[in-house]
């Protein structure tokens, strides 16, 4: 299949983070994953990234902040044109630096938080830091920069969503992404301890329809923020087209230079993926014999080949078939028909309250 245009580019600057939170989608073994890549790497990836199409540039990590050269970092995604975003826990970013990279080309920025609560919040990420994030979220309204909050929701915090989306008010901002809990890498990990109950999703669920249609400024409804909600997969009948489709409209580059369709990619054996530092990005994404596994329709098998909706949500996530299943070409279990559904059931049953590990816990096993 003819490799597709690409829209956006995920650059994982760096998986060092100084937030412990118990759902990071990073890969456990994320230590072993050194920032392979400097500035004029990253520079040179966003210059190929806009020669294939891309419009989008997500710093991300891991904390991209830890890195000393992200101001030229930035200044490269502006210089290629792309629009940069900057995806940040908060800290060690500050506001001084926060103007800094605005005015060498910083777009938007992408907060998240744990909790509406100090304590609560803190108690999530593993480290004292909210206060630094609302610090980061206020300066970015000063600069008049578009402010996006993410707010990972799990057993713990979703019953504090009513205080969650009046905070984001307060800190007025343009949307609030309420993303239920997706298990890969540490929230895999961890998924006995944070899969919601039903009850919880569905008061959940009335909430932000109600908060929908709570009037804005000029009376109508759908105010800020935009409220975004997301069901998780175990509570879900159809799988979510994850990143679009592998290798359809994203790009995601390792902070070892790893190109893949999707952060988790690199976990999937057999699979084939290209470095950055031995080849342009256009073969990494056109021609790597990873990426082109599962683009498009042909690797699907039954139920997905005759499936309607297979052109919608291309089968699911395969790092989610493949640590259910041990198949990364079997149907995500997060859909009904999948033939391994009860799997995906099974593990509703096994949500428990017992306590998580921390990101980086050396006791996790």
């Amino acid at each position: 299949m003819t490799a597709p245009r690409p829209f956006n580019l995920v650059a994982e600057l760096s998986y060092r983070c100084p937030l412990r939170c118990p759902y990071c989608s990073n890969p456990l073994d994320h230590a072993s994953v050194r920032d392979g890549l400097d500035a004029d790497d990253w520079t040179r990836a966003f210059r190929e990234a806009a020669e294939l199409g891309v419009v989008h540039v997500g710093l991300t990590g891991g904390e991209p902040s830890v890195r000393r050269d992200l101001e030229p970092i930035v200044a490269g995604g502006a210089a290629a044109g792309l629009f940069t975003h900057l995806v940040t826990a908060g800290l060690p970013l500050d506001p001084e630096r926060l103007a800094r990279l605005q005015a060498l080309g910083l777009r938007s920025v992408q907060l998240s938080l744990q909790d509406a609560a100090p304590e609560a919040s803190d108690r999530i990420a593993g480290t004292a830091c909210f206060d630094a994030k609302l610090a980061i979220a206020r300066a970015a309204r000063r600069l008049d920069m578009p402010l996006v909050l993410n707010v990972v929701l799990h057993r713990d915090n979703l019953d504090h969503l009513e205080a969650i989306i009046a905070l984001a008010r307060e800190l007025d901002a343009e949307r609030l992404e309420l993303a239920n809990v997706q298990f890969h890498g540490w929230a895999r990990h961890n998924r006995d301890a944070l899969l919601p109950t039903r009850a919880q999703l569905d008061t959940a669920a009335r909430l932000v329809a109600r908060e929908r249609r709570r009037p804005g400024p000029d009376g109508s409804g759908g105010g800020r923020p935009e409220l975004v909600y997301v069901l998780p997969d175990h509570w879900s009948e159809r799988p979510k087209p994850c990143m679009g489709g592998w290798g359809r409209k994203t790009i995601v580059i390792a902070p070892d230079g790893l190109v893949q369709p999707c952060h988790e990619a690199r976990s999937l054996p057999g699979i084939e993926l290209w470095n950055l530092r031995e080849r342009p990005l256009r073969a990494c994404w056109e021609d790597a014999p990873g990426m082109r596994a599962f683009r498009g329709e042909d690797w699907m098998r039954e139920p997905c080949r005759s499936c309607p909706e297979r052109a919608r949500d291309f089968g699911g996530c395969r790092c989610q078939a493949f640590a259910l299943q041990g198949d990364a070409a079997a149907t995500d279990p997060a859909c009904a028909l999948a033939p391994g559904r009860d799997r995906m059931l099974a593990l509703r049953e096994a949500a428990s309250r017992s306590g998580w590990h921390y990101r980086g816990d050396p006791t996790a096993r």
